[in-house]
């Protein structure tokens, strides 16, 4: 018999060529996704958490206290090869390209074991008055920089000196990367700088000691201080957590969407397998008659199944993986996901290699049933369609109206306590479900818009219209490929648009202002205009600033704004309300230093000048605000103090940030900038990456539907051959024929699509709501243009499927056609 099998094979590849293109991108799809999950989780431990991977140890303070009376009680014991304390200074530097600008400065450890920094060219410092600069910079090696060392409390410069930059060092991975540059010094000279206590202990184990054994042996020896002692690679994962936040959780998604790229193929392998039994039947008929026992035809349908899925598994990886490493070539390291190179795990692979078989066999367990099902010579003749109102079909029923139920309870439960993961657990139950119940729910609806296609289709569009109901079972597998598809892609896209509305608008909130400018001393008058001809400010305003006598009796800092100037330029004031005239915005804490409450008047002195306001408690203002005119009133001369600038939206802001940095430190010195457009905007690279994959899903989900389509269709062309032959005999043209299939390919796709729409709507705004529920405010945006492109591609999908059934339909002749048995 397995000779038998194998021959079939042969005889039979072209047929299966659907099946195994199906696997073969459900397979690539699970085996990329794991390998660029393995690839941005190296790449990331070897960028943000770079200073801990080739660390044994690391010892960190809970309470931000200085560990610097630990090193040399952590360097005497035993199994310990060296310790580095982490010391860092803030100091000003005058920097190629970034005039006056801030730099953080950190120590180069005195063990090459502990040094991880990347030089991309020179080497790292050996002695003071050198210095390492990370990227990006103008710098070069040999140029020498003038740095300036400030007094943390006052900002005056206290100290000046020289430093020779001897090598360049990679910093990609780094959040602050391209807004704050950093440098790298020996502990000499971060000390000589002002260095801070440090607060992180990185430890060394000398040859031969099994690092979790010093990790406790650390652990033991600071027994009872309030630190934290964990593995080199617990910090690094940690570090890439903090930098990384919930971008990861990517993965987890590209996931789902592999897991239903997997579910798509088992059903159109499901399709094909019966278009392959149904065309054969005749073959397996006359095995059975020479011989063949029901269970030897039942193993080689399955052998051919896990044949064809074995080797199209194979297929799948090795495209998977070469996939991954072209998208690991286009993003790169300048991405908020960095990938470099391709890692590629052994479970990826066997991951892979195990879905594509295993669901191959799956989805043959049915044909292969069905194979056997029929006596030997009824097989002979074509079979009717099964009843849908049979047992199984009843149990189908059950079982998807209780995952619905009970799917749809868990997402409102995730929604109500804004957790993701019971509305994910819900949302894959329920839409297990909606899979079950489409042969319930989807012909009646197919068989309602067939009444409106018959009447604007001709008779081509009738008969369509009558074959799209009378088989449910056909009709509800044709569409249910298109619908998982287009249900998850809309989910995904409305979920995409409202991640994106609600993030920027929580963002907004929380930080009004793109770039906010401020300065231990007064401002320039100059400064405000010209950073307001920087291309990409797209305006400013500046708040005055002066020490006022509260109710405690104590001098305050308190700033002065214009409302009508600072509407114009934050984004949002939900977080940050304006004072009107007469009042003034309290922050919490000087609610409660000031004991006053929401409404009460608030008396301020400026010397012989006093105020009285009424005080409005609340917002995220750091200091009190006050309206510039009320301001102006106690100090007539208050100096600016702080600026705040709206960038452009769309490229450039970057850029944008890198010019006011750069006139910000030529005019004012002892300012600082700060602001979230960088965070914003990787915000938005990161669901423009999402939006990518969901492009890249729709593709997916398309193609492997469009195979289903079209061996579904391909069935109903082998069923209904007869059929088809009477109506050419009636005079039905091959025109006629070819239309009423196409028709009936339209009808099917575009319900599945109205359909999948609909559902995925819902899936993506309830996904967002339990995602982002802990906001004060869910932003609904639903990207009516993305949606309706979607019915279209879907819809237009199911009709290219219809192709080449239909010129096969067509191309038979009536007589052979009614003489088939």
């Amino acid at each position: 018999m397995l000779s038998t099998t194998l021959a079939g094979l042969r005889a039979h590849l072209p047929r299966l060529v659907a099946a195994t293109l199906a696997v073969v991108i459900a397979t690539a799809f699970v085996a990329a996704t794991l390998v660029l999950n393995e690839t941005a989780r190296a790449t990331l431990l070897r960028a943000a958490g770079a200073q801990y991977v080739g660390a044994d140890a690391v010892v960190t303070a809970r309470d931000g206290g200085s560990l610097a009376g630990d090193v040399a009680t952590l360097t005497a014991l035993p199994g310990v090869a060296a310790v580095d304390p982490t010391a860092t200074a803030d100091v000003q530097a005058a920097l190629p390209g970034r005039s006056a600008a801030y730099l953080q400065v950190g120590s180069v450890a005195a063990d090459p074991e502990l040094r991880w920094q990347r030089v991309t060219d020179g080497t790292l410092p050996d002695r003071p008055g050198e210095l390492a600069l990370g990227m990006p910079t103008d710098a070069e090696v040999g140029d020498v920089v003038a740095v300036s060392v400030l007094d943390p409390a006052t900002g005056d410069v206290t100290a000046t000196a020289e430093a020779t930059v001897t090598g360049l060092v990679d910093l990609a991975g780094d959040p602050a990367a391209g807004v704050f540059a950093h440098g790298y010094a020996v502990p000499a000279q971060v000390s000589a700088w002002g260095a801070t206590d440090p607060t992180e202990l990185r430890v060394a184990a000398a040859p031969g000691t099994d690092p979790a054994g010093l990790v406790a042996t650390v652990a033991a020896a600071l027994d009872g201080r309030d630190v934290t002692v964990g593995t080199g690679e617990e910090a690094a994962a940690s570090a890439v957590a903090y930098v990384t936040g919930n971008r990861l959780a990517l993965t987890a998604v590209l996931l789902v969407f592999a897991t239903v790229a997997v579910l798509v193929a088992g059903l159109v392998i499901a399709n094909t397998l019966a278009v392959l039994v149904a065309q054969r039947t005749r073959d397996l008929a006359l095995l059975r008659c020479v011989g063949a026992t029901s269970r030897q035809v039942r193993r080689s349908v399955l052998a051919e199944a896990a044949v064809t899925g074995l080797v199209a598994s194979a297929v799948g990886v090795g495209a998977g993986i070469g996939l991954a490493a072209v998208v690991s070539a286009l993003v790169g390291t300048d991405s908020p996901i960095p990938l470099e190179g391709v890692t590629v795990p052994l479970y990826a692979v066997a991951a892979g290699l195990a879905v594509g078989t295993l669901t191959t066999l799956v989805a043959a367990l049915g044909p292969a049933r069905a194979a056997t099902r029929v006596a030997p010579l009824a097989a002979l003749r074509p079979a009717d369609p099964a009843p849908l109102r049979s047992r199984g079909g009843l149990l189908r029923f059950a079982t998807g109206l209780v995952l619905v139920l009970g799917g749809s309870a868990l997402m409102a439960l995730g929604v109500v306590m804004a957790q993701i993961y019971p509305a994910l657990a819900g949302g894959a139950a329920s839409f297990l479900g909606v899979v079950l119940l489409a042969q319930r729910a989807v012909p009646p609806v197919v068989a309602a818009a067939g009444r409106a296609l018959g009447r604007a289709g001709g008779l081509p569009g009738r008969l369509a219209a009558g074959n799209a109901s009378r088989n449910p079972r056909r009709t509800a597998a044709t569409a249910t490929a298109l619908l998982i598809g287009v249900t998850l892609t809309t989910a995904m896209v409305v979920g995409a648009a409202s991640t994106r509305a609600t993030a920027q608008a929580g963002l907004d909130s929380a930080y009004p202002a793109d770039v906010e400018i401020g300065a231990y001393g007064e401002l320039p008058s100059s400064l405000l205009p010209q950073l307001e001809e920087v291309d990409g400010v797209a305006g400013g305003t500046a708040l005055a600033g002066a020490d006022l006598t509260g109710p405690d009796g104590q001098p305050t800092w308190v700033q002065g704004v214009d409302p009508a100037d600072a509407g114009a330029v934050l984004r949002s004031t939900a977080d940050l309300p304006l004072p009107a005239l007469g009042e003034v915005v309290l922050p919490p804490w000087a609610a409660e230093v000031w004991s006053v409450r929401d409404g009460d008047e608030v008396t301020l002195t400026a010397g012989a000048n006093s105020r009285t306001l009424t005080a409005t408690v609340g917002g995220d203002a750091s200091t009190p605000l006050l309206y510039a005119a009320d301001l102006r009133g106690l100090v007539p001369d208050a100096p600016a103090a702080t600026l705040w600038l709206r960038l452009a939206d769309g490229d450039g802001q970057r850029d944008a940030i890198a010019e006011v940095t750069e006139l910000t430190g030529a005019a004012a010195p002892d300012a600082y900038v700060t602001g979230l457009a960088s965070e914003r905007a990787a915000i938005d690279q990161v669901l423009d990456a999402m939006l990518l994959v969901v492009t890249g899903l729709l593709g997916v989900a398309v193609l492997i539907a469009l195979i289903g389509v079209g061996n579904t269709l391909a069935l109903s062309v082998v069923e209904r051959r007869q059929e088809n032959g009477l109506l050419r005999a009636l005079g039905l043209t091959r025109g006629q024929m070819r239309g009423l299939l196409a028709w009936e390919a339209l009808l099917v796709a575009g319900v599945a699509a109205v359909l999948g729409v609909l559902v995925g709507g819902a899936y993506g705004l309830i996904g967002t709501a339990s995602l982002l529920g802990g906001q004060d405010v869910v932003v609904v945006d639903v990207p009516w243009v993305q949606v309706g492109g979607i019915v279209v591609v879907a819809t237009v999908a199911g009709l290219l499927a219809s192709v080449l059934p239909a010129r096969r339909a067509a191309r038979t002749a009536p007589v052979a056609a009614i003489a088939a048995v």
